[in-house]
């Protein structure tokens, strides 16, 4: 029989990828082992393989979940603009402001998301870079239906890296409660897209 998952399986998962994302971003995914990651849980190491049967598991599930995530808050802004009828322009800088207020919270597993799929699996890589790819697409096709006058086939994958250029190392210089916020920073990225995008030079 089966054994039966505690009703707090799923949070105490949730608390070692934090746990484990933060460490990760702390000595590097190499440097770390299963007993890193249980002192840092504050666990045993048989405890923690009771949750992930590997190092690379929990990578695994720390990057499919967060790229889900940042999957899920596109569709969450596009469906949330449709509603209010938001124009193609707002309903972009709404996804900018989303994914900075996302990236507020998420340091270290952006870290991971970064420098550390190179270390999956394969199957498990190719499957956590089919949706990287997939989150840079919707990006590029919002910001094309946002400034058709300035976003061509030749440029257009050009001007998203451009976007994912300013907001995705906030982390390495932005930091939560510092002089300048993550909204008033998206701000900032909305406005010199505004009027960086709206004629050419």
């Amino acid at each position: 029989m089966a054994r039966t998952r505690a009703p707090d399986h799923e949070s105490q998962r949730e608390q070692i990828l934090e746990l484990a994302a933060a460490k990760f971003a702390q000595t590097s995914y190499p440097s770390t082992s299963m007993a890193d990651l249980a002192a840092a849980s504050g666990t045993s190491k048989a405890r923690l393989y009771h949750y992930y049967e590997s190092k690379e598991a929990i990578l695994f599930d720390l990057l499919d979940r967060y790229t889900k995530r940042l999957m899920l808050i596109i569709a969450e802004v596009e469906g949330s603009s449709q509603r209010r009828g938001l124009s193609e322009r707002e309903t972009f800088a709404e996804l900018v402001r989303a994914f900075l207020a996302e990236y507020e919270t998420s340091h270290s597993r952006h870290v991971a998301l970064l420098n550390d799929v190179k270390y999956l699996l394969e199957t498990q890589r190719e499957i956590v870079l089919n949706r990287q790819r997939d989150i840079v697409a919707a990006f590029a096709r919002q910001l094309a239906r946002a400034y058709p006058e300035r976003a061509t086939k030749e440029n257009q994958t050009a001007l998203t890296m451009m976007v994912f250029g300013m907001i995705n190392w906030t982390f390495t210089w932005l930091k939560p409660g510092g002089r300048l916020g993550y909204s008033e920073f998206a701000e900032q990225v909305v406005s010199v897209l505004e009027h960086g995008l709206l004629a050419k030079a």
